[in-house]
């Protein structure tokens, strides 16, 4: 059995057992009555909020682009940014869709260079404003929890912040490995790297442009979030919802699951449980995000088959077989 279709099958057990779990401690009949409720209009408002999600992606994309010098046109960067969205809700683990446009972007011009590394840190744009917003939205939601649950949090929080800044900063560092090294192709990347990620994270006005998005980002998701509980009858702040949310998404990201289903779930229940959330509410809202960013993100499947890229047999084999052999052909 192909090593691919192995993973598959084992993210495909993860995520019934996930789903099994959740269900095992949820009133499954009261979270499915949740959803037959959900005022229909806050539905449609939410698709809205969330469609905004392709259009601030490639934005952010677009600013780190031109940030390390590869600049990338805003249209390429949605369209690619939409397709992307596609595939990471089409295939395994929630970030298929990033090797997929990484592609799409060397295919267009861009180069090797500023193609990988430019989804790669417009990834790490995103986890930088996550940490800086929960770290910003702790002091009013502490009070909210108890004291065990407090110190705990309050030391998640703590060792989160410690681990980006110091991940970062490695990151960033990697430009000062040694020249002698660098007839190796893997230390000259990661060497581009850290020059890249230095161009973002160093220079004042690209890190001003480019963390104003991600935070923006992860707003709106929040937004969307909120819109969503509305639409069930939850009665939770705003304000939970830019503490609780974006740690989840980051759990969901982690590439174990089908399209992150199961892990979302349990990360829901279990995070919004820390501030009285009934379990059975917690899981109609984690079904409610799936569907609808799902919804959302399908219609990016319709621009890939009738776009040039379909025509011209883009799978993920195909990705990674031509991004290798671009690597090797510039060494």
């Amino acid at each position: 059995m192909p090593k691919k279709w192995l993973m598959l099958g084992l993210k495909v057990l993860v995520s019934g057992g996930l789903i099994w779990f959740a269900l095992s401690r949820v009133d499954f009949a009261e979270a499915m009555g949740r959803i037959g409720q959900a005022d229909p209009l806050l539905l449609l408002l939410a698709v809205g909020v969330i469609g905004l999600q392709a259009l601030i992606g490639g934005w952010r994309w677009r600013t780190v682009s031109l940030a390390i010098g590869q600049p990338l046109r805003y249209w390429s960067a949605l369209r690619f940014f939409y397709i992307g969205m596609f595939f990471n809700q089409a295939l395994p683990g929630g970030t298929g869709g990033d090797p997929v446009r990484g592609y799409l972007a060397y295919k267009a011009g861009l180069g090797l260079r500023g193609a990988i590394n430019g989804v790669m840190l417009e990834r790490l744009v995103t986890v930088v404003a996550l940490v800086i917003l929960v770290d910003a939205t702790q002091v009013s939601f502490l009070p909210k929890l108890d004291e065990v649950t407090r110190n705990l949090f309050l030391i998640s929080v703590v060792l989160i912040t410690a681990g980006a800044v110091v991940g970062l900063f490695v990151i960033i560092m990697l430009e000062r490995l040694p020249e002698r090294l660098r007839h190796w192709r893997i230390v000259r990347g990661l060497s581009y790297l850290g020059n890249d990620a230095r161009a973002v994270f160093v220079n004042p006005k690209n890190l001003a442009k480019t963390l104003s998005i991600g935070l923006l980002t992860h707003l709106n998701i929040s937004l969307f979030v909120y819109v969503l509980s509305l639409a069930v009858q939850m009665d939770v702040s705003w304000l939970d919802y830019l503490v609780l949310v974006p740690p989840v998404l980051l759990i969901t990201t982690i590439p174990i699951s089908v399209g992150g289903w199961g892990v979302r779930e349990n990360a829901m229940i279990v995070a919004f449980g820390l501030i009285g959330v009934p379990e059975a509410s917690a899981l109609a809202l984690s079904v409610l995000f799936g569907l609808l960013g799902l919804a959302v993100s399908l219609p990016g499947g319709l621009v890939w088959f009738y776009g040039r890229e379909h025509q011209q047999g883009l799978t993920l084999d195909s990705v990674e077989e031509e991004m290798a052999a671009s690597a090797a052909s510039e060494d």
